[in-house]
Formats: C-alpha cells, sequence, structure tokens
C-alpha cells in the first residue's frame, strides 16, 4: 500500500518518466515482506537503456526493474535507498517521511 504522496507530485514524477528524465518519488510503504521499511523511493524512466545504466552506477540490476507498462522503474528502500538518495542529493524526499535514521 503505497500513501503520503500529493496528486501533483505523483503527476510530475510520471511526466518526467514520460519525457526520458530519471525521476524519483518517495511515499509511505507498508509491505510485510520488508519489514522495518516504511517508505519507498521509486526511481523511473521510460528509457530503460538510460535507466539500466543509471542503476549500474549504483549496483542496481536491470533484473530489478518493474517494467510497469508506461512507467519502468526501479524500487529503492532501506539503507540502499538512503545511499542512493543523499548520492542523488534527494534527501528532501526522505527528510519529508523522517526516516532518515
Amino acid at each position: 500500500m503505497a500513501f503520503g504522496v500529493k496528486r501533483n507530485e505523483l503527476e510530475e514524477w510520471k511526466d518526467k518518466v514520460r519525457s526520458g528524465e530519471i525521476a524519483f518519488l518517495t511515499h509511505y510503504w507498508l509491505d510485510p515482506r520488508f519489514p522495518g521499511c516504511d517508505t519507498v523511493t521509486k526511481v523511473g524512466c521510460k528509457d530503460l537503456k538510460r535507466l539500466k545504466e543509471w542503476g549500474k552506477g549504483y549496483g542496481l540490476k536491470p533484473g530489478w526493474i518493474d517494467h510497469h507498462k508506461e512507467f519502468p522503474h526501479f524500487d529503492l528502500f532501506g539503507d540502499q535507498q538512503i545511499t542512493i538518495l543523499k548520492a542523488e542529493k534527494q534527501l528532501e524526499q526522505l527528510n519529508r517521511f523522517h526516516s532518515i535514521r
């Protein structure tokens, strides 16, 4: 279940993904398979080659891409999420959810 995202933030992320940009969207997320993780960051890009190359820089495997029909993306959570968002200077997204421990 995802929550905590404003419609305009979601639409902005979708627009960026569709245009081939690397786009970040963090939101609350609960999944019993991942205890202790309360947020997820979706890093999307319609240009799969670009998304794969971006992910490769962080050790993300192409097989981890969620091949959503219109919005392909990686899901980042836990320590990996924090490390990558710091490197990408996207920490305001996590700060909003008070997830940095």
